[in-house]
């Protein structure tokens, strides 16, 4: 795909998940690798009004190439890189109901949401809590970078979910599949569930490995 290609479908993307309420304001960024480097939604932008020219173009120290600033949780989506070569693309976002599952109490750090259907478990797998760090704080790539080995998928404690693909429609497609657990789990809290059972989920994971 050409570089050009890359920052439309950037942008497209970013459009669509402001215009269907999954960010807010500025928040969320969005990055996926060329070829002689990285895109990444500028610092400040908001998504739904992002213009390809204006996009960062890092290299693979974090040093900006060309565009406007980077977003200051660059180092989110370089340590999910760096600890995930194989994925081509990174969504940050601050979507309400995953935001809100990531300020519960008594939630499982090791995998936060149950396995409720199986294309949560096809497209997530499991999904660890990291520990709450203020935005901007390095410490934070750090943690992010402990987890991110064995998980394309983490939830940022009072913060929202960082997501890596193989592709921007991959990425986009599992943070939204998460978005939309999130949101069963809430509705569903009061309810008695069921989830899908461990030998089930064993053999979603078998056939699908994320």
């Amino acid at each position: 795909m050409s570089e050009a290609k890359l920052r439309e479908d950037i942008c497209r993307l970013g459009a669509s998940i402001y215009e269907r309420g999954l960010t807010h304001g500025s928040t969320g960024n969005v990055s996926a690798k060329c070829d002689d480097g990285w895109l990444l939604t500028p610092t400040g932008s908001n998504l739904g009004r992002l213009d390809p020219a204006l996009l960062s173009k890092l290299d693979w120290k974090g040093k900006l190439v060309s565009g406007d600033a980077p977003s200051k949780e660059a180092f989110l989506h370089l340590a999910m890189y760096e600890e995930r070569p194989k994925n081509a693309a990174v969504v940050h976002l601050h979507s309400t109901h995953s935001v809100a599952v990531s300020v519960l109490e008594g939630v499982d750090p090791v995998d936060v949401l149950p396995p409720l259907t199986a294309y949560y478990v096809m497209r997530i797998g499991s999904l660890p809590l990291v520990p709450y760090y203020a935005p901007g704080d390095m410490a934070l790539a750090q943690a992010v970078r402990g987890f991110a080995g064995k998980h394309h998928a983490v939830l940022l404690a009072n913060h929202g979910p960082v997501v890596a693909g193989s592709s921007l429609s991959a990425a986009a497609d599992a943070v939204e599949e998460l978005e939309a657990t999130a949101r069963l789990f809430l509705l569903l809290r009061q309810e008695k569930v069921r989830c899908l059972t461990p030998e089930q989920v064993a053999d979603l994971r078998k056939k699908h490995p994320v």
